[in-house]
């Protein structure tokens, strides 16, 4: 067998166990509102949520897949040196992301699985690059989507904010017991919705990855803008099989601990997260899910009072979103450090 495509091969596999991570990683952001208020028990949660994961792919085109393959780092620039050079970068950008979110996951963090594939790729990019020259990073990529860092959330939380008011009003004739009745059920929709949001957005970024390999291979050229439909179904039956894995560490942060809120803000939440999500896809912006579910969490929970959100937990949230990127990247570029080493200790 060839050995680039023997190489690819494993990258792919490599890769889609980053899709998979990312699910079981990211489960919480769909299920920990059903789970906490006891609409669906974990076992249903998870199934539920894993479903509209998969099923996204029938919606949502491959905008966001085009940003991550082409748009953010000019991976032609990289000279090959040794062998299987561009796609070492590559791999060592996935693993570099896959170790930065079981850290994150061991420790409970809500941090982006996004991002950290985003920060590894450019590390080892960079670090193969010898630095920052010849544009290897692609500024205008770059820039949409460190942007939406900062964007991401404060949607959720205008979002949030405004779904949970417009509620507020239109239910205030309703007795309390009857509006909680009402949303928990309900809550079966926004959870529905937010799913297929995590797995239109987040499952594209892998199939992005995996078409930057093919067309640095040579094996699929043009994959990159054309992305095959293989690759399409096996990053969304990935990312759907991680998440029925579940992430019940991250979930105790995200359902309870950031604020309290029931099901009606809960559902306001979810709601305001997939909308946002679904407007980021469609405009092939790769966003974090946690952080646009956080920051509708807190819009919600400001609606009482801004005394309701737990600061001290939210700021812990935020370091580790800040730190994604860098620390990532460093793995990354510490990794593809290491595999250079090797070639030229073995030459």
């Amino acid at each position: 067998m060839n050995a680039v495509l023997v190489f690819v091969i494993i990258f792919v596999v490599i890769a889609l166990a980053f899709d998979y991570i990312n699910g079981f990683h990211d489960a919480a952001n769909s299920i920990a509102t059903v789970v906490s208020t006891r609409v669906l028990t974990p076992g249903r949660a998870v199934l539920w949520a894993a479903f509209f994961n998969f099923v996204a792919f029938a919606i949502f085109g491959t905008h966001v897949a085009k940003t991550i393959g082409g748009d953010m780092v000019n991976i032609g620039l990289i000279q090959d040196d040794f062998a299987f050079r561009k796609l070492w970068v590559l791999l060592c950008g996935v693993i570099g992301a896959i170790i930065w979110n079981l850290i994150t996951w061991y420790y409970g963090l809500p941090s982006s699985s996004s991002h950290a594939l985003i920060g590894g790729y450019a590390g080892a990019a960079i670090t193969a690059n010898g630095g920052f020259s010849n544009g290897i990073l692609i500024s205008a990529g770059w820039i949409k989507t460190v942007s939406f860092i900062i964007i991401s959330p404060l949607v959720g939380i205008i979002l949030g904010f405004l779904i949970m008011v417009a509620i507020m009003w239109i239910f205030r004739k309703f007795s309390p017991d009857r509006v909680d009745r009402l949303f928990r059920k309900l809550q079966l929709v926004s959870a529905a919705l937010f799913s297929l949001g995590h797995g239109g957005n987040d499952a594209q970024k892998t199939i992005g990855i995996i078409a930057a390999a093919l067309a640095a291979s040579n094996l699929v050229p043009d994959a990159a803008k054309n992305v095959p439909f293989w690759v399409v179904l096996i990053c969304y039956a990935a990312i759907g099989l991680g998440t029925l894995s579940g992430g019940w560490r991250i979930v105790h942060t995200m359902g309870s601990r950031l604020t309290k809120l029931k099901p009606v803000g809960r559902f306001a939440a979810e709601t305001a997260g997939a909308a946002a999500m679904f407007m980021a896809t469609y405009g092939g912006v790769p966003v974090s899910t946690t952080h646009t579910i956080n920051g509708s969490i807190i819009g919600v929970g400001a609606t009482r009072r801004l005394s309701a959100v737990r600061w001290g937990v939210a700021r812990s949230v935020v370091w580790a979103w800040i730190l994604t990127i860098p620390m990532s990247g460093g793995m990354a570029a510490l990794l593809f450090t290491l595999v250079q080493l090797g070639y030229k200790l073995s030459a």
